[in-house]
């Protein structure tokens, strides 16, 4: 079965094509999600879809009603020169468990990753075509009438076949059948606009002849993601079962003067399921259709515009994917390198084993705690070192520390409730005596409903500054599951001390702000800035009167809050970052005189596995490049 495309393409144009086949075939397309130039095929069911393809490539696919194609076949045909047998090979993925447990193993594969088992079957009797294809759509797609997105590829080499590349989709249903998924038309269409949606892809639409094609569901859908019709090609068959008087109608479509595509239409007349019954060849089809529109008196036309015939087909398919991957090599090259670069870059965190020998090992991990130990000073000194801004995080929490003091401010503002708390506490003096002892307790009380907001402000720093240096062991040690493990527990234990110790501080300092005191000078200064009078020690001790001590509170609170605004946050930070930064980092260092060296620096099993992973990709990337290169 000898294709039309045979002597329309050669030497110059299959590199092209293999070039988007190799990208495929390693890959580029599903793991680093880069589309690839390609031409899909779309149309509603029984438009003649099959016969089209069958003609293009000369491989008989599966044939029958309702939905024949329930995945997506890449057919992809491989003419051989100096072979004489017809081979093919049918290959798709089938899903395996899903990743185990592994937080390093999900942090390289990400967290819902999926392994895939690749299922291969070659064989050379072109009869058996048909029963693979079905047997891989049930094992993708189950053995109802549903439909998978999972590729099947079908590649075949033989003397016989063009070199070329299709993706065929299921054909879009109007109505469910029994067995079918009361949505399968909208699955369908879905599948297919996932497909057509790429700019990378050229859109080759099935109309029938004797169907309204307005009404056509894929060229609708077409449509929708190319509104232009710049990556679209319709193709027109069953024109021998045009309605007699429509012919003038139909040729106006095939003339792009109805429905505007920028790649236009292309008539075609395929065998049809007598002349399948009746084994007419390809060949022999081929010749009767060129016939059909030679002796046509409306479709002659479109033959002489080279606008008719599988032949003609064939020609502008070939022109068109060309001229499309060369448009986009360029922009398929930069991708390419952006994808290569990041795929560099991840492979330098993991690359090279630990030395396997005791010496080696040890110099190995000292380099690997030092450059931890740099890293955790560098935090604690301001340096951006993870892309989540320590001291910017810890600013935030001072600032609303300093807006809570800056509230007790209004506790004062209420001389009916002063002198209520003056009476109250009101000791053994006589009327017209006032007393100190009022004054200082209203103080004290205030004071004392500042601890629980400043432990609560210690908790947090606590919480940013364990996330960071967490953040950091792990990208400094997610090869290291042990060593990783045991840095996690002594953040935490130096974190959890650092936090008593600075609570400790934080208490004892609000025991000392208990004694309520200032420089005389700091509070006549504040007492003249607040009132409306003007007070000095020549004053003394005419104005401690009740009258005035809404003043003297607030003169003083406003002290008092001026020197924790800053006290608490630097103590906590002195202790909870700079100091445990310090600790952490001799704590990291005294490892080196652990006797299980080798056990700290053994690798997650995802490790090696990823590593050669990556290997591989770059190395495939890498000469892919430079094939474009060879193309560009």
């Amino acid at each position: 079965m000898g294709g039309e495309l045979h002597d329309h393409l050669n030497e110059n144009i299959r590199p092209y094509i293999d070039l988007i086949d190799h990208l495929r075939s390693i890959g580029v397309q599903k793991d680093f999600n880069i589309a690839l130039p390609t031409i899909v095929v779309i149309g509603d069911q029984s438009t003649g879809k099959s016969s089209v393809l069958e003609a293009l490539s000369g491989v008989a696919l599966p044939r029958g009603t309702g939905i024949v194609t329930r995945c997506p076949l890449e057919l992809r045909l491989r003419k051989i020169t100096d072979a004489i047998n017809w081979k093919a090979t049918l290959s798709y993925r089938q899903t395996k468990a899903a990743l185990g447990n592994s937080s390093f193993g999900h942090s390289l594969k990400g967290a819902h990753a999926t392994e895939y088992e690749k299922k291969i079957i070659t064989f050379d009797d072109p009869s058996l075509i048909e029963e693979h294809i079905k047997e891989a759509q049930n094992k993708l797609a189950g053995d109802g009438a549903g439909i998978s997105e999972e590729i099947i590829v079908l590649e075949i080499r033989s003397p016989d076949v063009c070199d070329l590349t299709l993706i065929d989709l299921p054909g879009i249903a109007r109505v469910p059948v029994q067995g079918q998924p009361s949505d399968i038309g909208t699955q369908i269409k879905t599948l297919i606009a996932k497909f057509i949606k790429k700019p990378e892809t050229l859109i080759m639409v099935v109309v029938p002849c004797n169907n309204d094609i307005a009404t056509t569901e894929a060229l609708k859908i077409a449509q929708e993601v190319d509104p232009e019709g710049t990556r679209t090609l319709a193709v027109l068959t069953k024109p021998d079962l045009i309605d007699k008087g429509a012919e003038k109608r139909i040729l106006a479509i095939a003339q792009n003067k109805v429905i505007p595509l920028h790649k236009g239409y292309i008539m075609v007349k395929c065998r049809g399921q007598q002349q399948i019954d009746e084994n007419i060849s390809l060949e022999e089809a081929s010749e009767m259709e060129r016939d059909f529109f030679k002796k046509h008196k409306h479709f002659r036309q479109l033959l002489n515009d080279n606008k008719a015939t599988v032949s003609c087909l064939a020609t502008e398919l070939t022109e068109h994917l060309v001229k499309h991957i060369k448009k986009l090599l360029p922009l398929l090259d930069e991708e390419i390198n952006r994808k290569s670069s990041a795929t560099r870059k991840e492979l330098n965190m993991i690359e090279g084993e630990p030395p396997q020998d005791p010496q080696g090992a040890k110099q190995y991990l000292i380099k690997t705690l030092t450059e931890f130990t740099d890293k955790i000073k560098k935090i604690s000194s301001g340096d951006l070192i993870i892309s989540d801004n320590l001291f910017m995080q810890l600013r935030k929490e001072y600032k609303k520390w300093s807006a809570h003091l800056d509230r007790t401010k209004s506790s004062f503002n209420h001389p009916s409730d002063v002198k209520a708390q003056i009476l109250k506490n009101r000791g053994r003096e006589l009327a017209g005596f006032s007393s100190y002892r009022p004054f200082e307790m209203i103080l004290q009380s205030n004071i004392a409903q500042l601890e629980e907001p400043a432990i609560a402000l210690v908790a947090t720093i606590k919480s940013i500054i364990h996330k960071q240096f967490s953040d950091l062991s792990k990208d400094c040690f997610q090869r290291y599951p042990n060593l990783l493990k045991i840095t996690a527990d002594k953040i935490e234990d130096r974190q959890s001390g650092q936090q008593s110790k600075a609570e400790e501080r934080i208490k004892e300092q609000l025991n000392i702000e208990n004694m309520i005191f200032t420089q005389d000078e700091m509070y006549f200064k504040t007492l003249n800035e607040n009132g409306n009078e003007t007070f000095s020690d020549a004053q003394l001790p005419f104005f401690d009167v009740a009258t005035k001590y809404t003043d003297m509170l607030n003169a003083y609170n406003k002290i008092m809050i001026i020197r924790m605004s800053d006290q608490v946050p630097m103590m906590a930070q002195y202790i909870m970052l700079k100091e445990a930064s310090e600790l952490l980092q001799t704590d990291m260092l005294n490892l080196l005189i652990e006797s299980d060296v080798t056990g700290m620096l053994s690798e997650d099993h995802c490790v090696s596995e990823r590593r050669k992973e990556l290997q591989s990709r770059l190395e495939c990337l890498t000469k892919t490049r430079e094939e474009m290169n060879q193309l560009m």
